[in-house]
């Protein structure tokens, strides 16, 4: 199985990913994957509930998750009907409140995230990352910067079959704090024609090398043909 995720496999500790592109036969694909090194981190998988078009993320143990902070480890990842939204908090609501298939894809994220901002995880202030396809599609990082502002970068591209965008919360070394990720998304091939495909290459780059830590947590992929109707498939790890 081809396993070109550009720079994913080298990063030993990406946080949460989001990926947007397109299958080789021109289908929309969105993909999202969460590592974690914490027990509450840990302690979620990604559940589907088909009849709210919606991926969200659940606790799997309700006492080791609250160790953590259950308002930001708990949340709707991905949407889709209307378009996808995606996100790594409960900012993905409010992208999806303001998701239209005719709407451009910045447009939406501007207007959904302007009173979000970083994670409040003193000390690593975690970036929000968000991501979305309407007519086109578009990432967004809110990160902090140094005098504690909130920065906003956003990225709007064409999709292209066969190819997409990659984004994470962190540069993927693992370090205290760890680094916020930098620069724009990462360009990644997509030559799987399924969500089961794509999802399943997902989670098989985010396992570690010899003998390090196994930081995944879950992974998902959604596919929506031209004519909106959607697939998707999960992997957790428990």
């Amino acid at each position: 199985m081809n396993r070109d995720f550009g720079n994913l496999k080298n990063m030993e500790y990406p946080g949460r990913v989001i990926i947007i592109g397109k299958t080789p036969q021109g289908h929309s694909v969105v993909m999202y994957a969460i590592t974690g090194r914490s027990p509450s981190s840990q302690a979620r998988n990604l559940i589907a509930d088909e009849s709210k078009k919606l991926i969200y993320v659940r606790p799997t143990d309700e006492d080791i998750l609250k160790t953590g902070n259950p308002d930001l480890l708990v949340y709707p990842a991905i949407t889709f009907g209307n378009g996808i939204a995606v996100s790594n908090g409960k900012h993905t609501e409010d992208i999806t409140n303001n998701l239209d298939q005719t709407a451009h894809p910045v447009d939406v994220l501007l207007k959904a995230l302007n009173h979000w901002e970083y994670e409040p995880d003193d000390p690593n202030f975690t970036p929000r990352i968000s991501g979305c396809v309407s007519l086109s599609a578009a990432l967004n990082i809110i990160k902090r910067a140094e005098d504690g502002s909130a920065m906003r970068s956003f990225f709007e591209f064409s999709l292209i079959p066969g190819s997409g965008k990659m984004i994470a919360t962190y540069t993927g070394a693992n370090e205290n704090p760890l680094p916020s990720f930098s620069g724009e998304p990462q360009n990644i091939s997509i030559p799987w024609p399924t969500a089961e495909d794509s999802v399943t290459a997902l989670y098989e780059n985010l396992g570690p090398e010899g003998n390090a830590p196994d930081f995944r947590v879950a992974a998902a992929s959604v596919v929506m043909d031209p004519e909106g109707l959607v697939s998707f498939k999960i992997k957790n790890r428990i």
